[in-house]
C-alpha cells in the first residue's frame, strides 16, 4: 500500500508561496514546511560548518514517511527521521553547509525531498556568501566579522 501510494505523489516543484498554505483538497499525507529557504548571509570559508533546521507539520490525513533528501552538492548534508510522521505532527529536516567544500563566493544550495506527501517532492535552498579570510571584513579583535541570518 505505501508503495503504491508513492509511485502515485503526482511529484511537482514545490512553490515557496505554498509554505503556509491550507492542507491540499486531497486525501493522505501532506508535508507543508514553515520556510523554504534560509540565508546564512556571509560567513568564514574556514570557519567551520553552519546548520539550519526546517520545521515541517504533517497536515494530511495519513502519516508522512520522508523517503530521501538530495542535495545539490557534496558542501550540504541533510539529516532527517525516517521514522512515520503521524498527521498533525511535525518533524525537522536538518542541513548542514559545509563552507571549506565550496569555492569562496555568494552560493545558492538546492536540497530536494522526496516523500509520500500529495506533493511528491518540495524544494528548500539555502544560500549565503562565503568569504575566504582576507575578503573577510576584520572587527576590532583582529577576527573575521561573521553575520548569520
Amino acid at each position: 500500500m505505501l508503495l503504491g501510494s508513492l509511485l502515485m505523489t503526482g511529484a511537482y516543484a514545490a512553490d515557496p508561496a505554498r509554505a503556509g498554505r491550507e492542507a491540499p483538497e486531497e486525501e493522505g499525507a501532506h508535508l507543508r514546511l514553515e520556510e523554504t529557504s534560509w540565508n546564512f548571509g556571509d560567513v568564514p570559508r574556514r570557519g567551520g560548518d553552519l546548520m539550519h533546521e526546517f520545521r515541517f507539520v504533517n497536515d494530511g490525513d495519513r502519516p508522512l514517511v520522508l523517503v530521501r533528501v538530495i542535495t545539490s552538492c557534496s558542501c550540504i548534508r541533510a539529516s532527517f527521521s525516517k521514522r512515520p510522521v503521524a498527521p498533525a505532527d511535525s518533524g525537522v529536516i536538518r542541513i548542514i553547509y559545509q563552507p571549506h567544500k565550496s569555492e569562496p563566493g555568494a552560493f545558492n544550495k538546492v536540497v530536494q525531498i522526496y516523500s509520500n506527501s500529495v506533493d511528491g517532492r518540495d524544494i528548500l535552498t539555502v544560500q549565503g556568501n562565503s568569504l575566504d579570510e582576507a575578503d573577510a571584513p576584520q572587527s576590532r579583535n583582529g577576527h573575521p566579522k561573521v553575520k548569520n541570518k
